[in-house]
């Protein structure tokens, strides 16, 4: 490989590294600043890509246009990766000023819900569209500088930085928890920062080694291709289909692997490790094929049939299997061929022209920025996953079928094809979601979760996404009763968030006082029927209401202000993006909207029960307590977890009958209604007997920091456990 080659894929394996660096954490960023609902999650996605896509075709549009008048290629590139390592300092400042913009808005109550998403949208798409088409545009202004210095055999120029785009992500992907875990998000930009710093200077000095050498021997050299190029606009229309399969395959995979791998961070990285590894080899293998041969079989695009329909097979709910087995078997042929025939299509239609190659890339981008959407929004919520991993496919299941049935193939390749396009629908039809599991079951989906309602009696429980989120226990009345009756003052309304069985809910409406429960999940709250057979009559109430959106959000945009906020996060306590209720950042939020006295209740789940575990413990009461001036901490009967109340003024110290004292009759009989205790002082007394301190918790683990958006301990938390690095190569391989 010439020298000039050689530093373009360690350019590129670089800026791959970065750009998954950025896009991991910018879309946490954004999470803190603008909520976790699907619909934002979506539009940073989508900014992402759409910068991708319209940089790729802005940039080969300008080298066809004025590319003998350009700087150097090699300068022109070094300046683009300067650019992408300043937005590594400038998004979260942006970010950060949009937020507060829109704060300052729904305070003067001057923006709607709907105009709320608008504005959001906006804010993302003038942060990261900008930034985001510089990452797009190296790809055709180093396919320009390959041409300007290799002369001839250009032709595969695009699939060769590829495969070192792909080889960077796949170790950003691996080492980007790392990085969050040992500095936070923050620290992690800089160190990408720094290599894309590294990148730009790099460049800049090859350009003057290279300076010899004109970038351009004519205004008419960059318009001649090296090699004919395709001139049908067929690969274009298969570009857009590949990358629309492709990643809304993503999105169901996460449906689909979610029950058995977690919801935790580390679970997402291993699904995308799988695709991009397997990408990689798919990527690597057209390299080779590529150097002897020019047109693939119609039996690459029919075998997309049953390796599209493959992780319904891994993840059916029969199937025991090691978990990340499950993904790595599931997903890795599907996005190997598809590694394989991407970078043959953009080689083909392009012939290492860089116009004609930024405009392939910008289409497949365009089905990569569909795909999410319409299986996000349309396809899963109506038809589940096995309905939508059939309509992914449909494009291919069509041309097995006329694969199958057209003379001019050969015989050999018509059966090969009618198998293939058989195997896939055996696969949709014989296999079983992770539903079925569940004899008694109400199953509803939307935008955001799979939600299982399931159980009788006081078996029930609620599951979302594959998760077992919460049961038939008295915990969650206990977190409205001790709040509502600790109080200095009687309780005039109370918020919770995060809706579950709408137990807390139920509870703090039999105080008689108006109720808001937030939850992120439209189809938990229609749920609520299936486990109190009061459901109706308590949501008609005039005091009840129920918001769907995220609850940090909905604080912000409330000019409310409560006597009680109760949180109970989901769990387990590690899931991905569950610190931004846990945080010291969300806890100013929640003290803004306190009213004097009023108290916050914060349910920290048990976890581990390890050196993790009470790091865990350690960095919420830190977080808590330096929000606060006055905390204290209950564990429920000896297990299950722990209560913190936390205020702004001290909090009443109250015996178990001067508590019960306070309630009204309605809400001493929803205390009592699963026990354990019979009696309502000895219900309280579960907790009052098991109480301690914060700086007791602290204890655990001096050393850990309090929890922050920055710095998410309960998340992120591998190297921190017995085995440390071992444990992070051994997850990720």
């Amino acid at each position: 490989m010439p020298m000039a080659m050689s530093w373009y894929f360690v350019f590129f394996f670089i800026s791959g590294l970065c750009s998954i660096v950025y896009e991991l954490v910018w879309l946490r960023l954004a999470m803190a600043q603008f909520g976790v609902t699907t619909a934002l999650t979506s539009i940073v996605l989508s900014m992402f890509m759409a910068g991708l896509g319209l940089g790729s075709w802005a940039a080969g549009t300008l080298v066809r246009r004025h590319g003998h008048r350009l700087l150097h290629p090699l300068r022109l590139y070094g300046l683009t990766e300067l650019l992408i390592g300043a937005s590594a300092l400038t998004v979260p400042l942006q970010l950060s000023y949009g937020h507060h913009l829109l704060e300052g808005m729904a305070q003067q109550a001057t923006v709607s819900s709907g105009a709320y998403y608008l504005a959001s949208g906006a804010c993302l798409a003038l942060t990261l569209v900008p930034w985001c088409a510089c990452m797009g545009a190296t790809i055709p202004l180093v396919m320009f500088a390959i041409r300007s210095q290799a002369g001839g055999e250009t032709h595969r120029s695009f699939s060769f930085l590829y495969l070192a785009n792909v080889l960077g992500a796949i170790a950003g992907a691996l080492f980007a928890p790392l990085l969050i875990e040992l500095g936070g998000f923050h620290a992690t930009l800089r160190v990408g920062a720094a290599l894309n710093g590294l990148i730009a200077v790099s460049a800049f000095l090859l350009a003057v080694i290279f300076q010899k050498q004109p970038a351009i021997d004519s205004p008419s050299r960059h318009n001649a291709p090296t090699v004919a190029f395709e001139r049908s606009r067929g690969p274009l229309l298969l570009l857009f289909l590949t990358g629309l399969t492709t990643m809304g395959m993503e999105v169901v995979w996460i449906r689909l692997f979610t029950p058995y791998v977690g919801p935790v961070v580390y679970a997402f990285a291993t699904i995308l490790a799988a695709y991009l590894l397997a990408t990689f080899a798919g990527s690597r293998a057209y390299r080779r094929w590529s150097r002897t041969n020019r047109r693939e079989s119609e039996l690459a695009w029919v075998a997309l049939v049953p390796l599209g329909m493959l992780p319904l097979m891994t993840s059916d709910v029969r199937l025991s299997m090691d978990s990340s087995l499950r993904v790595f078997l599931g997903v890795a042929p599907f996005a190997a061929l598809m590694g394989f025939l991407t970078p043959m299509l953009v080689d083909r239609w392009s012939g290492g022209d860089p116009d004609r190659a930024g405009r392939a890339y910008g289409i497949n981008v365009l089905g990569c920025i569909a795909g999410p959407l319409l299986c996000g929004f349309v396809f899963l919520p109506y038809f589940g996953e096995h309905v939508s991993t059939l309509i992914l496919t449909l494009p291919w299941l069509a041309m097995a079928i006329r694969c199958g049935f057209t003379s001019e193939v050969r015989a050999a390749n018509r059966a090969t094809a009618c198998a293939a396009a058989v195997a896939g629908l055996a696969i949709l039809f014989l296999t079983k979601d992770f539903e079925t599991q569940y004899p008694q079951r109400e199953v509803l989906r939307d935008s955001t979760a799979t939600v299982i309602a399931t159980g009788t009696g006081m078996g029930k429980r609620l599951v979302i996404n594959g998760v077992d989120i919460t049961a038939m226990v008295p915990i969650p009345k206990m977190m409205a009763h001790l709040s509502l009756a600790s109080l200095a003052q009687p309780p005039r309304n109370a918020l919770v968030i995060c809706f579950g069985m709408g137990t807390t809910f139920r509870s703090a409406i039999s105080w008689g006082i108006p109720t808001t429960a937030v939850d992120l999940v439209p189809s938990v709250p229609k749920l609520f029927p299936y486990y109190h057979a009061d459901a109706a009559s308590v949501l008609a109430s005039p005091l009840a209401h129920v918001v769907i959106d995220d609850g940090r959000r909905y604080l912000e945009r409330s000019p409310e202000e409560y006597d009680a906020i109760i949180i109970d996060p989901p769990p387990p306590v590690q899931a991905a993006g569950s610190s931004l209720l846990y945080s010291e950042d969300f806890y100013a939020v929640a003290r803004k909207r306190l009213r004097p006295g009023g108290i916050l209740q914060q349910f920290l789940p048990d976890g581990m029960n390890d050196a993790n575990d009470n790091q865990l413990k350690a960095s919420v009461a830190r977080a808590l307590r330096d929000s606060f001036p006055y905390v204290r901490v209950f564990q429920w009967n000896g297990r299950q977890g722990w209560h913190f109340l936390a205020s702004g003024q001290p909090i009443p110290v109250r015996t178990a009958a001067e508590l019960v004292a306070r309630m009204p009759a309605p809400a001493v009989v929803d205390m009592l209604e699963w026990g354990p205790a019979t009696a309502p002082d000895q219900q309280f007394e579960l907790l009052l007997s098991r109480e301690s301190r914060p700086e007791q918790m602290i204890a655990l683990s001096p050393s850990t920091p309090a929890l922050q958006d920055d710095r998410p301990v309960n998340e992120y938390y591998l190297l921190r456990r017995p085995g440390g690095v071992l444990n992070f190569v051994s997850l990720s391989f």
